[in-house]
């Protein structure tokens, strides 16, 4: 059973979304459906379903690597979803963790900015131009890495409250524009 592995930055930011003593919040995305990544692979919508179920199952967590070191955890992932979009990341990076304070001044310069799947193909499929489709994929882990396979998703970094203040300002700004039209 060989471990494979995907480079991915995310399709939307990689958020540090702030700290407590749980340690510190990151999301974004892990894989992007549809798109083909510089490996020639891509991902199909669905194909994380099974094993995050089995996943589930057992009680169990996909890790939360440094640059797909099995002997350098770095935090938990407490939700590891599929959505339309494709596999969406929320987690902690714990300050107990050298390698994890590592990581979070790293993201939160701009050093670092991808995430990467680990994972053992299931079903695949190639199609005529060579690509091959995967279908059905076990994931093992999810990796924060230097080197991101999709190089056109873009991720960004940054501190304070997180994707609720963001939304808040999104909201601000679009009523403030609104009563200005009006």
């Amino acid at each position: 059973m060989e471990l494979e592995t995907k480079f991915a930055r995310l399709g939307g930011p990689l958020v540090v979304a702030g700290s407590d003593a749980g340690g510190t919040v990151i999301e974004g995305y892990a894989s992007l459906f549809g798109a083909p990544d510089q490996g020639n692979d891509i991902v199909e919508k669905g194909a994380y379903a099974a094993s995050l179920r089995a996943i589930a199952k057992a009680g169990g967590r996909v890790k939360m690597l440094w640059q797909h070191n099995p002997a350098e955890p770095i935090g938990v992932w407490d939700e590891v979803i599929e959505d339309a979009k494709g596999l969406r990341v929320r987690g902690r990076i714990l300050p107990d963790v050298a390698r994890g304070r590592e990581a979070v001044a790293l993201i939160e310069a701009g050093a670092i900015d991808g995430l990467s799947i680990g994972y053992r193909t299931v079903q695949a499929t190639k199609d005529s131009a060579g690509r091959r489709h995967l279908s059905q994929v076990e994931l093992w882990e999810v990796s924060v890495v230097t080197f991101p396979m999709l190089p056109d998703a873009r991720v960004a970094a940054k501190g304070g409250a997180g994707l609720e203040a963001d939304w808040h300002e999104m909201t601000t700004l679009f009523e403030t524009a609104t009563a200005q039209i009006a």
